[in-house]
């Protein structure tokens, strides 16, 4: 199982990112272990973040997306894709 992971900073003692669409980065873990990390393009800039968020991680075979908070459009979009997610706060290394 692949999990994307919204972080405030490039590494996993890092704080979960609280809103999912505007995260800086995405760690994205599979079987527990990092495989990678991303510098989420949408962090900034105009409308339709969650939307672009969404596909992005879809199209890298993510199964679950794991944020502080999810928008609307995001979790439509995500529910469309078939990707799992869940809402949650703390530290990253925590739930890996």
């Amino acid at each position: 199982m692949k999990i994307a992971i919204a972080s405030i900073e490039d590494d996993a003692t890092a704080e979960i990112a609280l809103q999912a669409g505007r995260a800086p980065f995405y760690l994205i873990f599979e079987n527990d272990e990092s495989v990678e990390t991303i510098k989420n393009p949408f962090s900034v800039g105009g409308g339709g973040a969650g939307l672009g968020v969404a596909k992005m991680l879809a199209d890298k075979g993510i199964n679950k997306v794991i944020a502080g908070k999810f928008g609307d459009k995001m979790i439509v979009a995500l529910q469309e894709r078939g990707v799992d997610f869940e809402e949650k706060e703390g530290k990253i290394q925590d739930f890996m």
